[in-house]
């Protein structure tokens, strides 16, 4: 598939590495549908990729909410005239230990249910009705080929801290595996990439000593750039015959 025939839904494509993603697609000569639940940082990427070849549109859109999605992939079909692409980038971080103990009081917290289940709601259960909706419109139109791109993590290996985020991270590479083995049938590639340290707000705003001590297990001692990730995501896009496989794009982390 070339990029310039690509018409894609990028969610969580107000900020961070999704902003980039729409962008890039759009520089490519793509059409794109950024997707966010922050409708104006949507606004600041269509504004941004007014003189690029490609064509950007806005969508407000909770991943998590059934409703929400199935306007995103109507709308989305309707704007761009046909669907052939899906990013599921959306996710949120809400970090805790599953239990703590006090050390003065010897009080034990819990990780909270509601702090556990936004975290699968988004990054889980957004990709599944995301895909789910994506790949029925396929079906619907004949549409193929068509392709699917997961936004995992290295932290789906299990990252102390992180029981929601991994758990998601976990879930959605097992599901690329099931969805491209199910979708294939009806030429719908599914492929997952995982990213390691990338250089984001949330990263960068760190102390220069908590950032250094992060970086000290990555071989290539630094942070990825949002754009070697998206190299990632244009070699799934181009090589047809990639499908059920994560990329690790993580600068030797989970070697």
């Amino acid at each position: 598939m070339r990029i310039q025939d690509l018409k894609v839904i990028v969610t969580g494509a107000g900020s961070g590495m999704g902003r980039h993603f729409a962008l890039r697609f759009a520089e490519e000569g793509a059409q794109v549908v950024a997707a966010d639940v922050n409708e104006a940082a949507l606004q600041e990427v269509v504004d941004a990729s007014a003189a690029l070849a490609g064509k950007v549109f806005a969508q407000c859109c909770d991943v998590s909410n059934e409703e929400d999605v199935a306007r995103l992939v109507e709308t989305a079909h309707a704007k761009m005239g046909g669907l052939n692409g899906l990013v599921n980038n959306a996710g949120i971080f809400k970090d805790g230990l599953l239990v703590k103990k006090d050390r003065q009081s010897g009080a034990v917290a819990k990780m909270g249910l509601a702090q556990w289940q936004k975290v699968i709601d988004v990054d889980l259960t957004g990709p599944f009705l995301c895909t789910r909706d994506f790949a029925a419109k396929m079906l619907e139109t004949d549409t193929k080929p068509a392709v699917v791109i997961n936004i995992s993590s290295v932290s789906r290996a299990g990252n102390p801290g992180q029981s929601n985020y991994s758990a998601a991270k976990a879930g959605l590479v097992a599901d690329t595996v099931l969805w491209s083995k199910e979708l294939a049938r009806h030429g719908i590639r599914v492929a997952a990439v995982a990213p390691g340290f990338i250089e984001t707000p949330l990263l960068t705003g760190m102390r220069p000593e908590m950032l250094e001590k992060m970086l000290s297990g990555v071989p290539l001692r630094r942070l990825g750039a949002p754009e070697e990730i998206f190299l990632g995501l244009r070699f799934i896009v181009e090589c047809d015959y990639f499908t059920g496989r994560c990329l690790d794009i993580d600068g030797g982390l989970t070697m």
